[in-house]
């Protein structure tokens, strides 16, 4: 739970599970957009030809194909969406993202493509790393190899990573030669980015010999995908290489006098090439997008996690997200109860007492709601009880927990959260507060993860 992604990348059992280009998701995310489509748009941009992203196949090395590194390695993909949205959820972390256009299409893209919402990354940390830096500097520096490499640079402070990314193989090995990354987000993503503009720091990573490593001259391949996979040299396929005149070969060499006295010179070093980086390219859920209403969260606190299950009330097919039936049994709610059915998710075998008003509010199986109590803008975990005349506006309700509510005292909360198996008295008035037994409602969903790893795959 307190490793770094990059971290648990390095770890023995998960590099070894790694043989090629691979997906890296978050548990806590809750996305409406296809993931089709984010997977075509990474190969399609990012394409290299066949074998150039490198890999390992029974312990050993892929060889590039077709060309190559000359050619280029696939480069990678990520996710942000925007915070600054309508019910969105005030102080949500954010990022700061610094991009760059991709080059305009000959061909426009295909109706519903994601490629008008795609850029290149050249910047990428989080807020709190900016704030620290702007603290200090007393201003955002900024160097100017990027200014003289992209003269067109956005830079976006309300998108959040939804940690979503498809990358190649070469960065698994990037974090296994880097040892001090320990996030993905934090470390990663940033060096990677600044490494297609700044100079030495190829060097510094160590990408040249990742990138580039020195290729055997012969290399025997023993499946039939041999002639796919063997290294081709593109240089001599090519008609237009130079070559030396035979003439000019034939020249006879100047030689000088003996009196003359020549200091013997070193052979010029030859420059090292420059060493083409593959990009990040992010797709940016913002509101000027085509596909802005798609709902994109990560759920890792209690706001967002009411922020989302509140918008996932709303939904409507054909969302992929939305309920087909969002009361189950509808002639379970009496007459007398005001329900608001457009707005409302109700589990089933779910008790409604008459005299109820209940309206933007989820509420979880088993759980009991008694006469006269009013929840607006609720959810209610499995099995939580709500007793009658209590009333709720803006909280969250763990598993098994109850609320106490009287006709002479009554029991009214604003944007609380009560913990798993608390018993909220009668006549209790509170703002923002948290009623929680031992821990709070977010270290109780930890320790139910922590208990479900020791649960055999098939009782899970």
């Amino acid at each position: 739970m307190t490793s770094g992604t990059a971290e648990i990348f390095r770890l023995p059992e998960v590099f070894d599970a790694v043989t090629g280009d691979f997906i890296v998701l978050p548990c806590d995310l809750v996305c409406e957009l296809d993931g089709l489509s984010l997977l075509e748009t990474w190969m399609v941009q990012c394409a290299g030809f066949g074998g150039a992203t490198g890999g390992r196949v029974d312990s050993r090395p892929i060889p590039l194909g077709a060309g190559g590194e000359k050619i280029g390695r696939r480069g990678g993909l990520g996710l942000w969406y925007d915070t600054k949205v309508e019910n969105g959820i005030k102080g949500e972390e954010t990022d700061f993202l610094a991009t760059t256009p991709l080059p305009k299409p000959i061909v426009p893209p295909a109706e519903g493509s994601l490629r008008s919402s795609t850029e290149k990354v050249v910047l990428s940390m989080p807020t709190d790393t900016l704030n620290d830096i702007t603290d200090e500097e007393k201003t955002f520096p900024v160097r100017q190899s990027l200014l003289r490499k992209h003269g067109r640079i956005k830079m976006h402070t309300t998108l959040r990573d939804a940690h979503v990314y498809f990358l190649p193989y070469w960065v698994l090995q990037m974090m296994k030669t880097n040892e001090t990354f320990d996030s993905i987000n934090e470390d990663v993503l940033g060096w990677w980015a600044k490494a297609t503009w700044q100079e030495g720091l190829t060097e510094k990573l160590g990408l040249r010999d990742i990138l580039d490593p020195p290729q055997p001259r012969h290399y025997h391949h023993n499946n039939d995908t041999s002639d796919l996979t063997s290294e081709v040299d593109v240089i001599s396929l090519s008609t237009t290489h130079c070559s030396i005149s035979q003439h000019a070969a034939s020249k006879p060499t100047t030689t000088l006098a003996s009196r003359v006295h020549s200091s013997p010179t070193s052979a010029p070093l030859q420059p090292t090439p420059p060493l083409q980086i593959p990009p990040l390219l992010a797709t940016l859920q913002a509101p000027t997008t085509n596909n802005a209403a798609k709902l994109v969260r990560r759920i890792d606190t209690t706001p967002s996690l009411l922020a989302t299950s509140l918008s996932l009330a709303l939904l409507m097919p054909p969302s992929p997200l939305a309920h087909p039936q969002k009361i189950p049994s509808p002639d379970s709610i009496p007459s007398q109860a005001r329900v608001s059915p457009s707005d409302t998710l109700i589990d089933a075998n779910t008790t409604i007492a008459p005299k109820t008003t209940i309206k933007e509010c989820v509420i979880g199986a088993r759980c009991v709601v008694g006469s006269g109590a009013r929840l607006t803008r609720c959810v209610l975990f499995e099995g939580a009880e709500v007793n009658g005349d209590a009333q709720l506006t803006g909280c969250v309700l763990g598993r098994g927990c109850r609320v106490e509510g009287g006709a002479k005292r009554k029991t009214v909360l604003w944007d609380c959260e009560v913990g798993h198996g608390f018993v909220v008295p009668e006549g209790t008035e509170a703002r923002g507060e948290k009623f929680v037994a031992g821990h709070g409602l977010e270290e109780g969903l930890e320790e139910e993860i922590g208990e479900m790893e020791d649960i055999p795959v098939s009782e899970a």
